[in-house]
């Protein structure tokens, strides 16, 4: 007999581009994996996926165990859905993708009290560096910070949070001063590539000079926020970062704001959720913790000048 655990677990199997990418997911070994799999495909009397070096195929049966699989998963969590409005109790599982750096910070924490509080409920957090474009139906909760292009889910705002340009007190008395966007094209710009923005055109916004946009020319470009932050506190550059992540270090002095009077696109913290059955319990008890997490905004009462 196929089990209805059988069937979740070769749907991630379905998803994974190899058997050791599966076990990342399912946090299991990879040898563990193809046991599981060759166990699977025994009890079906049938071979479900083909092993090439250039990843996996599904055979024709696999393709019909994912497909009808995934019907009757659905089936599953529609039920205990609910059944799950009709009882107070959080239970079920909560699926939620962040991003690594404000993930770790923040939505761990949160996810670490939530399970405390509901011993019923289950969480499966996942890191990344682009959360907004993981499948809408794999997951309950995704965290995302910034503009969104429309990707026809819904979305509710957690947090305010704005772009702010700054450098360390080393790097600026080292180089000419900044009076004005312009004057960072003669600079050394650190760039950020997350959600597939534009890097290299900072946008700007004066309450009495208008718009403007600079064309910056990255001497340093990572996808990671925290090796960001560091090049700025070593003093080799210019950033344009999220407040969340540079209000200890301005309230310390570490880095410095520039161009104050200038505003930079806000990238409040928002959730899109996966709307198939409409909003669970879980997620609803999950998004009022979220909320209460950032209730005063932690940023701002670090840095209340930003």
């Amino acid at each position: 007999m196929i089990s209805s655990d059988d069937l979740l677990f070769f749907s991630v199997i379905a998803a994974s581009a190899s058997l050791a990418d599966a076990a990342r997911k399912l946090n299991v070994s990879p040898p563990a994996v193809t046991q599981r799999l060759r166990a699977l495909e025994e009890r079906a009397g049938v071979r479900l996926m083909d092993r090439t070096s250039r990843g996996l195929n599904l055979t024709d049966e696999g393709e019909l165990v994912a497909a009808e699989g995934a019907a009757i998963v659905d089936a599953i969590e529609q039920l205990t859905e609910r059944l799950g409005r009709r009882s107070t109790n959080v239970r079920g599982k909560l699926r939620i993708a962040a991003p690594y750096g404000f993930g770790r910070e923040y939505v761990a924490p949160v996810v670490r009290d939530f399970v405390q509080l509901h011993p019923e409920a289950t969480v499966v957090l996942e890191l990344s560096d682009h959360p907004a474009l993981l499948s809408s139906d794999s997951w309950d909760v995704v965290i995302h910070i910034g503009a969104l292009s429309s990707m026809g889910r819904l979305v509710t705002t957690l947090a305010p949070n704005r772009r702010i340009v700054c450098a360390s007190p080393t790097y600026l008395a080292q180089h000419p001063n900044i009076t004005g966007p312009d004057d960072l094209q003669a600079h050394q710009c650190l760039a950020l590539r997350e959600n597939d923005e534009d890097v290299t055109l900072w946008r700007f916004t004066h309450p009495k000079r208008g718009s403007t946009t600079v064309r910056i020319k990255p001497a340093m470009s990572t996808n990671d926020g925290g090796i960001m932050r560091g090049w700025a506190l070593a003093g080799l550059g210019v950033i344009m970062r999220s407040e969340w992540d540079l209000a200890d270090d301005l309230a310390a002095g570490r880095l410095v704001r520039i161009l104050p009077d200038w505003q930079c696109p806000d990238a409040d913290v928002v959730a899109l959720l996966n709307a198939r059955y409409g909003r669970s319990r879980r997620t609803t008890v999950f998004l009022e913790m979220m909320r209460g997490r950032f209730q005063p905004v932690p940023w701002r009462t670090v840095n209340s000048d930003t």
